[in-house]
C-alpha cells in the first residue's frame, strides 16, 4: 500500500508492506495496487485472471482458493493465514495474507479484496536478498483501488488522511480534495472517535479489526451506521506508517428512537407511514376527551398497544388500565368477569368478588375481541354504558361505573351487524370515536423501522450487541405478506436473536420456511373463498390452508382460536 522511491531502476517487491489486488468470483483481476506488478512480472488488467496457480503451490494453491471463495459466498472476512509466494523474479516472499468481501451496487457481493503483507526478506533459491534502501510515502493523489466499490481510506502515523477512494466519497459526502490532509476525526465525527476509534485500536495493538459498527455524520449532518475493518500499514521492517479502513453502509439500520426520530413514535408504537402519523395526530386529542373509542384492525396491527397510549395520555392516566378479553374467557364467566358477583351467587362462587368494571374505577376498561360477544350481553353491556351503572351477577344493588370503555376487533362489524351476531345500536355506542389500524402489508416503509426498534429492544432483553439485518432479510420483510402483521414480525425477530451469533441477522437466523414463508402468505393474503369468515366452507379453507393448524386456521379467519374451537364444534367439524 506504499509508493516506492529508489535510485534503481526495478525496485524490490520486498519495499513493500502490502500488495492488494481485488478479484471477482471467477478469480479475474477487477482492480489492483502497482506492488501487484512486481510480484506477477507485469500490470495487472482487469478482466484478466489472477495467477493463482503460478504464485502458489499445494496444498496452499487450494486453501487459497477456497478462503477466497468462502469470502464471497459468506460475506465473512478472513485474517491471520500465513503463505509463500513465488514472484515472478524467482523469490520467495513469507507473508500474512487478509480476505475481505467486496460489495457491489445493491449490497451484493461480488468478489473479495486479497492484501498481503509482507513478513521478511525475500529468499532465492541460494540465496537471501539483501535490503536495498529506500523512502516511502503514503500516497496522496494516488488511490489504491480507485473503482473498488467499497468504502477505502488510510491515515498517516499523525492521523491525517492520505488517501480517500469514490467509494467513500460517495458515502461520507467529502470530496478526496477536502479530505485529503484532515485529521480523520474531522472528517467522519465518529461516536467512537475519542472513546474506542478502530483505527487507533488497530495501531494500538497491531491487529486487524473487522466488522466494527460505527456511527459517523456525512457532510450534511446526517447520521449513519458503517460496517468497518482496519489495519495497519507497515514498512517491511516492521516499522508502522500508518492504519487503512474500509467501510460500507450497515444495512437495515435505522436511526435510534433516542436520537432524531421522536415524530416517528409514539410511546411504544413505531411509524412513518402517512397512516400512522395520521394516528400519531389523533391519539393525544381522542385521550383528552372521555368519549368511547373502538379501535378496528387484523390481529397483530397493535389494538391494546393504541387503548394503553391513549389511556397514558388521557386525565385518567394515574387510575387502572384493566384489560379483558372477550373472547379468551368462558361464555359462563364472562359476565361475572365484567361485572362480579355476590356470594353465593351460582355454584361455586364461594365469596364476593368485585368484577372488571368496579376494577377499573377511575381508570380506563380495555374490552378487546368485543366482536366475540354474544348477544345478550352486548344488551347488558349497552345498558351499563347508557345509564352509567351495573350490578353484580346475584346482587340488587346498583354500583357506578366509573371507567372509560375502549373496545378493540379484529372483525367488520358492519357485516356482523348485517348477519345479525352484532346489534348496531350497541355498536354506535361503542363508536363514538372509531380508530382503524392499517395491517402491515399496506405500511411497508415502517418495516425497516420496526425491524431497528426490536433490534433495541430484543439486545437489552437476551444482552446482545446485534445492529442490523442482512440485506437480503430486509428485502424478505418487505415482500412477504405478513398476515400476523406486526405480532409476526416481533416472533420472527426474536427467533432469530435466539441463533444470531454476531452483529448481523442473516436469513439463516429466521424460523424455518414452513414456519414463515412467502407461499403462506400469498396463500392468506387470497383469503377464504367465502365472505363470511364465520360459514362452514370458511372454516373448512383454513383448517387445509393451515395443515390442520388450529391456530394458524384461526389467523387466517381473523378469529381467535376459542372462536375457531366453537364454529367447528357446531359444523361437527373434527
Amino acid at each position: 500500500m506504499f509508493l516506492y522511491e529508489s535510485n534503481s531502476a526495478q525496485p524490490n517487491p520486498l519495499q513493500f508492506s502490502d500488495a492488494t489486488v481485488a478479484l471477482t468470483s471467477t478469480l479475474s483481476i477487477m482492480g489492483a495496487n502497482h506492488v501487484i506488478r512486481w510480484i506477477i512480472g507485469k500490470a495487472p488488467k482487469p478482466g484478466t485472471p489472477f495467477p493463482l496457480d503460478r504464485l502458489f503451490h499445494e496444498p496452499e494453491l487450494t486453501r487459497m482458493r477456497a478462503a477466497i471463495h468462502y469470502a464471497i459466498e459468506t460475506g465473512q472476512p478472513g485474517t491471520g493465514y500465513d503463505t509463500e509466494i513465488l514472484c515472478d523474479a524467482g523469490f520467495k516472499i513469507i507473508c500474512n495474507y487478509t480476505l475481505n468481501p467486496i460489495y457491489g451496487p445493491g449490497q451484493t457481493i461480488t468478489g473479495a479484496l486479497l492484501s498481503f503483507q509482507n513478513r521478511q526478506k525475500a529468499v532465492g533459491p541460494d540465496r537471501t536478498i539483501p535490503h536495498s534502501p529506500g523512502r516511502y510515502r503514503l500516497p496522496e493523489n494516488e488511490m489504491l483501488i480507485e473503482k473498488l466499490p467499497e468504502a477505502v481510506f488510510t491515515i498517516t502515523i499523525h492521523w491525517r488522511i492520505s488517501s480517500f477512494n469514490q467509494m467513500a466519497e460517495k458515502l461520507t459526502g467529502y470530496k478526496r480534495e477536502e479530505a485529503i490532509g484532515k485529521y480523520c476525526w474531522e472528517i467522519f465525527r465518529s461516536d467512537k472517535c475519542k472513546l474506542s476509534c478502530p483505527l487507533r485500536t488497530a495501531l494500538d495493538s497491531g491487529q486487524s479489526a473487522m466488522d466494527q459498527e460505527v456511527r459517523i455524520l456525512n457532510k450534511e449532518g446526517v447520521r449513519q451506521a458503517i460496517l468497518v475493518n482496519t489495519n495497519v500499514l507497515r514498512d517491511d521492517s516492521g516499522l508502522v506508517l500508518g492504519a487503512v479502513e474500509t467501510f460500507r453502509p450497515l444495512t437495515g439500520e435505522i436511526h435510534p428512537l433516542d436520537g432524531v426520530d421522536y415524530h416517528h413514535s409514539f410511546d411504544n408504537i413505531v411509524g412513518k407511514s402517512e397512516s400512522m402519523q395520521r394516528l400519531f395526530t389523533m391519539v393525544p386529542d381522542i385521550a383528552a376527551s372521555d368519549a368511547n373509542v373502538l379501535i378496528c384492525g387484523e390481529s397483530g396491527t397493535g389494538k391494546d398497544l393504541f387503548a394503553r397510549a391513549i389511556h397514558h395520555h388521557s386525565l385518567r392516566s394515574q387510575g387502572p388500565f384493566i384489560a379483558v378479553n372477550c373472547s379468551a374467557l368462558a361464555e359462563s364467566l364472562l359476565e361475572s368477569e365484567l361485572f362480579g358477583h355476590e356470594k353465593s351467587a351460582f355454584t361455586g362462587a364461594d365469596r364476593t368478588k368485585p368484577g372488571r368494571f368496579e376494577l377499573a374505577r377511575g381508570g380506563t376498561l380495555f374490552l378487546d375481541e368485543i366482536g366475540d360477544l354474544r348477544t345478550d350481553l352486548q344488551v347488558k353491556l349497552l345498558r351499563v354504558i347508557e345509564q352509567r351503572e351495573f350490578e353484580r351477577v346475584g346482587g340488587t344493588r346498583s354500583l357506578p361505573m366509573d371507567a372509560r370503555i375502549i373496545s378493540a376487533t379484529n372483525r367488520n362489524l358492519t357485516e356482523s351487524i348485517q348477519q345479525g351476531t352484532f346489534r348496531e345500536d350497541f355498536y354506535y355506542r361503542l363508536r363514538t370515536v372509531p380508530l382503524t389500524l392499517p395491517p402491515l402489508r399496506e405500511r411497508k416503509e415502517d418495516i425497516p423501522l420496526l425491524v431497528s426498534y426490536f433490534i433495541r429492544r430484543l439486545n437489552k432483553k437476551y444482552n446482545k450487541t446485534v445492529r442490523s439485518v442482512d440485506l437480503k432479510v430486509m428485502r424478505f420483510f418487505q415482500n412477504y405478506h405478513f398476515p400476523g402483521n406486526i405480532r409476526e414480525l416481533e416472533r420472527a425477530m426474536e427467533h432469530a436473536f435466539v441463533f444470531v451469533k454476531g452483529p448481523v441477522i442473516f436469513m439463516s437466523n429466521l424460523p424455518a420456511p414452513e414456519e414463515f414463508s412467502l407461499s403462506g402468505a400469498k396463500d392468506a393474503a387470497s383469503g377464504p373463498p367465502v365472505r363470511d369468515p364465520k360459514s362452514k366452507e370458511a372454516v373448512l379453507w383454513a383448517i387445509s390452508s393451515s395443515r390442520g393448524k388450529r391456530q394458524e386456521a384461526a389467523e387466517l379467519l381473523h378469529l381467535s382460536r376459542t372462536s375457531l374451537w366453537r364454529l367447528m364444534k357446531k359444523y361437527g367439524i373434527e
